[in-house]
């Protein structure tokens, strides 16, 4: 699924695409998509003759604001937006097009079919499902170590899953989470009540240094990802955990031990992020096989490569 680094890089560049642009007419292929106003012609009819002012991001969601409407938009895992010609051929799963006046359209494919598009007044969208129970944007102004501190609180969560619910946090999935605790040095399963002030506020850090590295390099493709371009992120090529289990740390050089959190591959150095002694969980990560012969390849280096196919399903799907 698209994390906040993604997602961020698609607003960025649908800003530039169609900011300005009039709705000529709206073609609904799948009307499941559509789920405020619960009838596609009733949403394609709102939108025709609006214009496109531009767009924002809460957390994981689009927010593209039009004159006197506001469109909420999730990719879920594989939703993508591209603007075209209209006279270029429509690509399969392509299950919403926006026809533009000037002759090109701006065309939503799904191929996993779980996207979501919302319709608003202005202001509505904010306090109404699903942005009205959204947590704290890492990237704002008001991402402070203090508000940090706040949300996490006293809970007694483990520290992983906490930073996933996106009522606490918004836009951090699994991979820039991972890595996040990992540049904090910080155990996933370490309760959150457990951490210090001084590992909140080297956590706080982390997630800040870590996202905007992400936005940076256009977020990590290392499923289906691209921008509203059709352009590939880079960060996967700096990702020191997601991924690279059995690869020596860059910090020990301890291979990175990968295991099962919550219902999600977790990847972690053992020796940088030891839970303390008297937390030490009864569930351990276990140690990669010995390397034999050449070392193994990089997971994420292998999809992109295309060789990913052997992949069991669990490991495809744990994103």
């Amino acid at each position: 699924m698209p994390e906040l680094p993604e997602v961020e890089t698609v607003r960025r560049t649908l800003n530039k695409l169609i900011a300005g642009k009039k709705i000529r007419s709206v073609s609904v292929n799948l009307p499941r998509i559509i789920q405020k106003p619960d009838d596609p012609d009733v949403f394609a009819a709102m939108l025709e003759g609006r214009t496109f002012q531009s767009v924002e991001r809460r957390g994981k969601f689009l927010r593209f604001l039009l004159d006197g409407l506001v469109l909420v938009s999730h990719l879920r895992m594989e939703g993508r937006y591209g603007v075209f010609r209209e006279e270029d051929p429509v690509e399969n799963h392509t299950h919403v097009i926006f026809h533009f006046t000037d002759g090109t359209a701006l065309r939503y494919k799904d191929v996993r079919q779980f996207g979501t598009m919302h319709l608003f007044a202005p202001g509505e969208d904010l306090i109404s499902q699903p942005l009205r129970k959204l947590g704290l944007e890492p990237l704002s102004d008001d991402f402070t170590p203090d508000a940090f501190a706040k949300a996490i609180g006293r809970r007694t969560t483990k520290i992983k899953p906490l930073l996933l619910n996106q009522e606490v946090i918004v836009g951090l999935g699994n991979i820039y989470v991972d890595e996040a605790l990992f540049a904090a040095a910080i155990h996933p399963e370490r309760p959150a009540d457990s951490l210090s002030r001084a590992e909140l506020k080297r956590l706080h850090s982390a997630i800040v240094a870590t996202l905007s590295s992400a936005v940076e390099a256009g977020g990590s493709s290392i499923k289906s990802y691209v921008n509203g371009q059709g352009e590939m992120g880079m960060f996967q090529h700096r990702l020191k955990a997601y991924g690279r289990t059995g690869e020596p740390c860059e910090r020990c050089g301890s291979p990175i031990a990968k295991f099962a959190l919550g219902g999600r591959g977790t990847h972690i150095c053992e020796r940088c992020q030891k839970l303390p002694r008297g937390l030490r969980s009864a569930l351990k990560p276990k140690a990669p096989a010995p390397a034999v012969g050449r070392a193994r390849s990089n997971a994420v280096k292998r999809r992109l490569d295309g060789t990913a196919e052997s992949a069991s399903a669990t490991e495809m799907a744990e994103g």
